[in-house]
């Protein structure tokens, strides 16, 4: 997974910033201090499943494939992946959301339980469905699976009042304990512009799919949108040309009134936007054809949130968030890593030679 990129210095940045240049050992430093790091998490929870089969034939009854099952395998999703993350990097997370009474909700729950984490910030409503994406993937015997179908199960209303103001109340309790919040808004109506105006935290880390300008007003730290998010928010197309990006960045830092914006780019890495600096791109770390890329951005925005709470600043967050997002697009399902797999991949950086 390494990028193939050689330094000599150790300390050295891959990449150095107009502000200052990057050390490796002090973002070794940062991922070191995860564990002693707290971090509440108010988003929209989603079960990611992957239903693998093998191709059997094509149907007598239509042009489609028949597809003999293998195996069923659930993942957090949404911010529930970015709770996961968080907990595998070694800090406390406090979970706050709503799950349906449902098996969705079931199989959230009771794989943070076996994780420890705590989960009493989560409403679990009889009249919820938990959003659930399921992949169907499928393959010869050794070929590799494709995915040939998703459905998503989602809620069709909205949240009652009075499971608003249970998830509002949680929200309030754990904030308290917590040193930054994180955000995460995939428009399913626990995480909103609303409830965000209600939260009072030391940071708060945004990551909204649909409503970006809309959390305008709100005391919001940093977002870290991805370039079509940006793009939808604006309706301005990016392409190819960085200057599109750079003022489209810029303006969303002062529209939001941000201390820092984190765009994901996908293969063209990331940029980091900050109050009275030049904007810094920082090129992907690992390959440019990543195994999946499901999940990814809640893995940036857990270790970007990680790394700013445990003192970084937002560059060296940003390059910590680079150096994630490379290693989970390279393994399969929604995944999350480890702080050994942070640490090692930094240690490879900073020992290699010209």
């Amino acid at each position: 997974m390494s990028s193939g990129r050689k330094k000599s210095n150790p300390s050295a940045a891959s990449h150095a910033g107009a502000h200052g240049s990057v050390d490796l050992t002090k973002l070794l430093d940062i991922v070191a201090s995860f564990s002693r790091q707290t971090i509440c998490v108010v988003g929209d929870f989603v079960l990611d499943e992957f239903v693998s089969s093998e191709i059997s034939r094509v149907s007598r009854e239509a042009p489609v494939l028949i597809l003999r099952h293998r195996r069923t395998e659930a993942y957090p999703g949404g911010a529930a992946n970015a709770v996961n993350n968080i907990a595998d990097l070694g800090a406390r997370v406090f979970p706050v959301g709503v799950v349906g009474a449902d098996e969705g909700g079931r199989i959230l729950l009771e794989y943070f339980k076996r994780k420890r984490v705590d989960v009493s910030g989560i409403v679990r409503a009889k009249d919820w469905v938990t959003t659930t994406k399921t992949r169907y993937l499928a393959g010869w015997t050794h070929t590799t699976e494709q995915q040939v179908l998703r459905v998503d199960r989602e809620p069709s209303g909205v949240l009652s009042k009075r499971v608003e103001t249970s998830i509002e109340r949680k929200a309030r309790q754990f904030v308290k304990r917590a040193g930054a919040v994180l955000f995460s808004d995939y428009g399913l109506g626990a995480a909103t512009p609303a409830l965000a105006r209600k939260i009072r935290a030391p940071r708060v880390m945004l990551d909204s799919r649909y409503h970006l300008l809309e959390y305008a007003g709100i005391r919001i730290t940093a977002a870290t949108p991805n370039e079509p998010e940006l793009e939808a928010a604006y309706q301005m197309r990016i392409g190819t040309e960085t200057r599109k990006l750079e003022a489209l960045g810029q303006r969303a830092l002062h529209d939001l009134k941000l201390e820092a914006l984190l765009v994901t780019r996908g293969k063209d890495g990331l940029a980091i936007f900050e109050r009275n600096h030049s904007p810094q791109h920082i090129p992907i770390f690992g390959s440019d054809t990543p195994v999946d890329v499901t999940g990814a951005g809640d893995t940036v925005i857990a270790v970007f949130t990680l790394a700013v709470t445990a003192g970084a600043s937002f560059l060296e967050a940003a390059h910590l968030a680079n150096y994630a997002g490379g290693i989970v697009v390279m393994k399969r399902r929604t995944a999350s890593l480890t702080r050994v797999e942070l640490e090692t991949a930094l240690r490879r950086e900073a020992t290699a030679e010209f």
